[in-house]
């Protein structure tokens, strides 16, 4: 149960049609208690003299023996393993609809149901850009920029 004084960490989260990736934003956790039930989540810690805690409903059914989880000085990420045998996505992550200010997409492992699940999310190493090829631009440096003739403190600088 949250008191006062306990804080709401910020939740990330992202799916695929099998599995559920949450984030917990806060730094150099301290004492934490990570609890996983079949429809529920629970976390509590410590992190600079503050405490946080969060219990959360799921909108449907976990395998729990399959989830994992990871600790590193940033932040927790858990990969839930969806228990439904369609393997179809969630509409929220909550059981209940609502507005939970403290709930937020995960947009760098986002992606929506008509995209390959074969495809690497951009958080998995990928890179962001995909295949583009910058080199098509033709902006290969600033050059000597217009201009910028006889502006004080810049004796002495070449500029080609």
């Amino acid at each position: 149960m949250m008191t006062g004084s306990t804080l709401l960490p910020e939740l990330l989260w992202a799916q695929r049609t099998n599995e559920v990736y949450l984030t917990i934003n806060v730094q150099d956790i301290k004492k934490e208690t990570l609890t996983l039930s079949k429809n529920s989540l629970s976390f509590s810690g410590e992190s600079h003299g503050k405490e946080y805690a969060l219990e959360l409903e799921l909108y449907a059914e976990i395998n729990v023996e399959k989830s994992k989880k990871h600790i590193s000085p940033r932040e927790i990420v858990i990969v839930l393993s969806k228990k439904l045998e369609d393997n179809s996505y969630w509409p929220r992550l909550p059981a209940k609809a609502g507005k939970y200010h403290y709930i937020k997409t995960d947009f760098t492992r986002w992606k929506d149901e008509d995209e390959d699940d074969n495809e690497t999310a951009p958080g998995a190493g990928a890179s962001p850009f995909g295949d583009m090829d910058f080199s098509q631009f033709g902006a290969g440096g600033m050059g000597g920029m217009p201009g910028m003739d006889g502006l004080s403190g810049m004796e002495g600088i070449e500029v080609s």
